[in-house]
């Protein structure tokens, strides 16, 4: 009876027994696989599976080795081997990391060691001291006060309260059996992706060849050892923090993967996903580059554009630079008729063709935005050096106070010796316009644009004359 109640006692004790023992500690060592979703937007999802050896009844599980931009409030907690006998009773996120302040600010006002090398005795010596203030570290030695002191100083041992590495510690109630395999999944701050390309354009400005790469910026404040990595395009909308997050800064560590095309796409909900198939690793302060896409002969077309202000239709055009600055853009489809027609996320595309000795040669960058299979991107590259147009507004009438008349006469040149080109003139008129006269046949663009597509052959120019009735207001 006697050893009954005994052990009827120790078990009814047990919990508290636990509670007051040692935590758990789980670390990477633990980890049997993790996966990380990435969005744009600088968030990531990552759900990371260990198995722990847990012991029965109520205890303490630090779950250590996680980011340290997670966010707690996301954090979702269940066992695989036995999900309704394992639950998280409390749940405390552990960031007062331990560093060089942290430790002598919990030594203010205590006795700590002050150890300094006696050059002439080749001996290292030691001295006791009480650390008044760690604010530009006030020492008393002796009945005098320091400021300040050479040396190393030595504490007894790590305060409690300060952990090294990020941690989640929880309060749990295991009704099952030891070993359980827990699924633990966060969202957290300072992960994003974005896409670059680079478009190689042929000599005859036709054909085009077209690499793509998934950018990975890790600032998360933890490394994701083999991870099954996905990353979304597409605009998540999330709710506004009230105090801004704290990205650790990026170093420049840059990893580049092979250059293969290594991701799965597919539509999700009303966004983009791309599936990397391979573990990759992706270590803290780092950038990763993987293969996102590659396609040969990609037809592209050249446009040259000169753009209007509105107000040139309101006012004299006198005292301005005639010469108007013509725009260079590359639009290509993105369609598989194309060799493309995977849909695009938002990046940079950087523009780059190859000169008379065969060196690829920089000529202008652009960013697009989520572009759709079958939809075209527009890329600006710069302003033609070549090509040359002159406005001359050659008449000005008021002919109401709300009517005005103006004439006008574009001069287009083309100096190249080799290449005919197309310059389109895009004038941009408020109010309610009409073409009184014109030299070339216009295009209605929009409500408030005037289109003019001109032919001009190789070391040639050609005149384009028009007028224009506008009624404002």
């Amino acid at each position: 009876m006697k050893k009954t109640l005994v052990i009827a006692i120790f078990l009814l004790f047990q919990p508290q027994l636990l509670m007051a023992g040692e935590p758990v500690k789980s670390t990477l060592e633990d980890q049997t696989a993790v996966s990380v979703t990435v969005y744009n937007s600088g968030l990531g999802l990552v759900k990371d599976i260990r198995r722990i050896a847990i012991p029965k009844g109520q205890g303490e599980l630090h779950f250590m080795d996680v980011a340290s931009s997670i966010m707690p409030v996301t954090v979702s907690v269940r066992s695989t081997t036995a999900p309704n006998q394992f639950r998280v009773l409390e749940q405390n996120y552990e960031y007062d990391l331990m560093n060089h302040g942290k430790v002598l600010d919990k030594y203010v006002g205590k006795k700590i060691k002050l150890v300094t090398w006696n050059n002439e005795q080749d001996r290292k010596e030691s001295t006791e001291a009480t650390l008044l203030s760690n604010e530009g570290q006030i020492f008393k030695i002796d009945n005098e006060i320091y400021l300040g002191h050479p040396g190393f100083k030595v504490v007894p041992e790590i305060p409690e309260n300060l952990i090294s590495k990020p941690t989640l510690a929880w309060v749990y109630d295991n009704d099952g059996a030891v070993d359980h395999t827990l699924e633990v999944s966060y969202l957290t701050n300072g992960i994003s992706w974005n896409a670059d390309y680079v478009l190689s354009i042929d000599a005859n400005d036709q054909r085009s060849d077209l690499s793509g790469w998934v950018t990975i910026n890790n600032g998360s404040g933890a490394t994701y050892n083999r991870a099954k990595l996905k990353v979304v395009a597409g605009d998540v909308n999330r709710v506004p923090v009230p105090q801004a997050a704290s990205f650790a800064r990026m170093k420049g560590e840059i990893a580049m993967a092979e250059a293969s095309a290594d991701f799965s796409e597919q539509a999700f909900f009303e966004y983009h996903i791309y599936d990397l198939q391979r573990p990759t690793t992706i270590k803290n302060h780092q950038t990763k580059q993987i293969s996102l896409l590659g396609a040969s002969g990609v037809g592209l077309v050249k446009e040259f554009l000169v753009r209007s202000q509105q107000y040139y239709y309101y006012q004299p055009f006198s005292g301005q630079d005639p010469k108007q600055p013509v725009e260079v853009f590359i639009i290509v489809v993105n369609s598989k008729e194309n060799h493309l027609g995977m849909p695009l996320p938002a990046g940079t595309i950087r523009m780059y063709k190859k000169d008379k000795d065969g060196s690829s040669q920089f000529i202008g960058e652009d960013n697009i935005q989520h572009t759709p299979k079958d939809e075209k991107v527009r890329l600006k590259a710069g302003d033609a050096f070549d090509l040359v147009v002159e406005r001359k507004q050659t008449d000005f009438r008021q002919v109401t106070s709300k009517v005005v008349e103006t004439e006008w006469e574009m001069t287009l040149k083309n100096r190249k010796e080799n290449e005919d080109v197309v310059i389109s003139l895009l004038e941009s008129v408020s109010g309610d316009w009409d073409v009184v006269s014109e030299s070339h046949k216009h295009k209605k663009e929009d409500a408030f644009t005037i289109r003019y597509d001109v032919p001009v052959k190789k070391t040639s120019e050609i005149t384009v004359k028009y007028r224009v009735r506008v009624k404002h207001g």
